[in-house]
């Protein structure tokens, strides 16, 4: 397991988000994924997080992430999002027909937790703590 540490807390977040193009426009080609790469790596050094995984298709992309115990989710992705489209879109003049008011992303995206452990063994995992008995 990668456990990492903060100034007050050991943690391990790792979340799965996928982004679609606004109207599911299909306008990333293999050169823009490979700029969308380098922006995502960027924004989650600035927030302190790593990009694990990262690959896309015409009109989304899939990142893996280990987010920083400080940094809501929602924070992370706003930031992905927007420094990408604004990126993307001073970069790749070609494909600048994509946006539709300034926005190459949908506004919805999705998010999933995932780590080593299976819910049911985490489940069984607190089930079997040891709890106090009440004081007699």
């Amino acid at each position: 397991m990668d456990i990492r540490k903060g100034r007050h807390c050991v943690f391990d977040l790792k979340t799965h988000l996928v982004f679609v193009t606004k109207y599911r426009k299909g306008c990333l080609d293999d050169a823009a994924l490979t700029l969308l790469e380098d922006v995502f790596r960027q924004v989650c050094q600035d927030f302190e997080s790593q990009l694990l995984e990262f690959n896309g298709e015409a009109d989304h992309v899939h990142l893996l992430v280990s987010v920083h115990a400080k940094h809501s989710v929602a924070s992370l992705v706003n930031s992905l999002k927007g420094v990408s489209s604004r990126v993307l879109r001073s970069q790749r003049q070609d494909i600048r027909w994509a946006w539709f008011k300034n926005a190459l992303w949908s506004r919805s995206y999705f998010a999933g937790s995932f780590g080593g452990a299976t819910l049911d063994q985490l489940k069984r995992y607190v089930e079997s703590q040891r709890r106090p008995s009440p004081p007699t």
